[in-house]
């Protein structure tokens, strides 16, 4: 078989050889082993041998809903959030976000960040491919988890005074495991943009049954905060 022409062209960065190894996935789960058979100038024919059913997923979804920030500093999350190993992300169009995307304008920049997602799997070995939404507004998120993660425990990432600390929302997670109760098996994880969800933002949030999460005394940076969040929900898997 032919490779797709991103792939090709890693392989030849790579200055591969013929019957040299390599490893491939299709985004679905699984590994294949494959060996390849021709290098061309632009195409790289390769032999599949046999699938390994390895997973290396959480043990829960998490579905992290992110303040669409400034170009670089969504690149950098959406790296970071597939070596997480978040199952999707869905830019949300908030009050603050500094970026606003309609129309072409849009398509490209969600083309451009599912590029990044899937050579973020490849770098990390992971086999299943973090997905990025259509960029929307929180009402719409909101409909939509409504319909299809409506059992989804929901935390949105808080400044305000009284709410949980990750600790105590973790420690949560750690006791239901101990005690064997039902695991939770999805996750909505709510971020700002620079500057935050606004007030009115936040408040539908928790109206719609999202629990607010407080990462500490400090300001982490939009980028930072639901990096946090996947660090410690991955120690913990």
């Amino acid at each position: 078989m032919s490779l797709p022409p991103g792939t090709a062209r890693h392989v030849q960065v790579l200055r591969l050889q013929p019957n040299d190894e390599i490893t491939l996935f299709n985004g679905q789960g699984g590994e294949f082993k494959a060996v390849v058979t021709q290098m061309g100038r632009s195409d790289v024919s390769v032999r599949v041998g046999e699938q390994n059913h390895i997973e290396r997923e959480l043990n829960m979804g998490v579905h992290l809903w992110s303040g669409i920030t400034a170009n670089e500093r969504m690149d950098w999350l959406l790296e970071k959030a597939t070596e997480l190993g978040a199952t999707t992300l869905l830019p949300i169009t908030a009050e603050r976000s500094v970026l606003k995307l309609k129309g072409e304008r849009a398509d490209k920049k969600l083309a451009h960040w599912q590029a990044i997602a899937v050579a973020s799997s490849e770098q990390c070995g992971r086999n299943r491919v973090l997905q990025v939404g259509t960029p929307v507004n929180l009402s719409q998120a909101i409909a939509q988890a409504s319909v299809i993660r409506a059992q989804a425990s929901r935390w949105v990432l808080s400044l305000a005074p009284g709410a949980r600390s990750l600790q105590d929302m973790m420690q949560t997670l750690i006791s239901s495991k101990v005690e064997g109760q039902s695991k939770m098996s999805e996750i909505i994880l709510l971020s700002g943009p620079e500057g935050g969800l606004s007030p009115s933002e936040e408040a539908q949030a928790i109206a719609a049954g999202f629990v607010p999460v407080s990462l500490g005394h400090r300001v982490l940076r939009a980028e930072t905060a639901p990096v946090a969040v996947l660090s410690a929900l991955s120690c913990w898997d």
